[in-house]
């Protein structure tokens, strides 16, 4: 059995609603979602970084 060609992409624009093979939608909460994962994710290497010093 063949595996059809696969498009697959990164952020999805307005203008392109046929296809569903996103990871990110360019959207309001989708860019909220990603700031808010960013700054969690500084927050603990400065933790860590903080944690070795520290000790």
């Amino acid at each position: 059995m063949k595996q059809g060609k696969e498009n697959f992409e990164f952020v999805k624009d307005s203008a392109q609603n046929n296809q569903r093979n996103y990871i990110f939608q360019n959207n309001k909460k989708t860019k909220t979602a990603f700031y808010l994962v960013a700054a969690v994710l500084l927050l603990l290497i400065v933790a860590v970084a903080a944690t070795a010093v520290m000790l």
